[in-house]
């Protein structure tokens, strides 16, 4: 596994329940601004990492969730994140900026 996949990896952890963040701000926030789509990556690998990685809180920057077909049930990743409070309709988050969790404000040293 990539010393990226793990960055990225512990940032998802840092996610809390309810909460979401998008592929690029997790990019940016590693340094790696031009990389959400290996941030998708990671996010599609998640599931073999040793420790549990919330993947669900991950979606596209409109708050689309761009990743679902990569669960076990095309369902499963609304159902994740409405069971921590998020609404979702059509694939789409309803308050997105209300529930949007920005790493480069929430993790300042």
């Amino acid at each position: 596994m990539s010393d990226f996949f793990e960055k990225v990896y512990e940032v998802v952890k840092l996610i809390p329940p309810g909460r979401v963040t998008s592929y690029g701000a997790i990019a940016k926030y590693l340094g790696a601004g031009g990389a959400a789509r290996m941030v998708g990556w990671a996010m599609n690998a998640a599931h073999s990492h040793a420790d549990y990685v919330p993947a669900h809180r991950v979606v596209n920057r409109n708050g689309l969730l761009t990743g679902k077909h990569h669960f076990d049930t095309p369902d499963a990743m609304q159902e994740l994140l409405e069971n921590e409070g998020v609404k979702v309709i059509n694939d789409q988050i309803i308050d997105f900026k209300t529930h949007f969790w920005d790493p480069m404000k929430e993790l300042q040293d």
